[in-house]
């Protein structure tokens, strides 16, 4: 099992489409890839600001606006996202959802979820 550098960061927003605009039309980046945020109609897009510099834009949920934007979460990319995930555990990290095959829109990858030691959310991401 090899890291392979961040895949992206989750930014949890306030109004995704302000956060969508600013990202794409001000900054310059690209969408490379949404899909359908689970239980709601939103939809979750992944920014690339070059250089595979991402950032997954995650509007919040149930009929709520986050009060302020904040950083959600930290992917790690990895060829074993099972390996990856079992080494974080046995460094005393917790689980927070364990490796399954996920459908992410027309994309399927392994990514489970860990808290580290000051309760920071860390996903191993794996494209299958």
């Amino acid at each position: 099992m090899q890291f392979n550098g961040f895949h992206h960061v989750g930014l949890l927003v306030k109004d995704a489409q302000k956060s969508l605009d600013f990202y794409t039309r001000g900054l310059g980046g690209k969408v490379i890839f949404s899909f359908p945020m689970s239980g709601s109609d939103k939809t979750i897009n992944l920014v690339d600001l070059g250089d595979n510099a991402v950032v997954e834009l995650i509007p919040k949920g149930n009929g709520e606006e986050e009060a302020n934007a904040h950083w959600a979460h930290l992917a790690i990319r990895t060829g074993n996202a099972k390996a990856a995930y079992e080494k974080a555990i046995k460094a005393g990290a917790v689980s927070r959802s364990e490796p399954k095959e996920n459908e992410l829109g027309a994309m399927t990858v392994c990514n489970p979820f860990v808290y580290g030691p000051d309760r920071e959310v860390i996903e191993f991401f794996q494209i299958l």
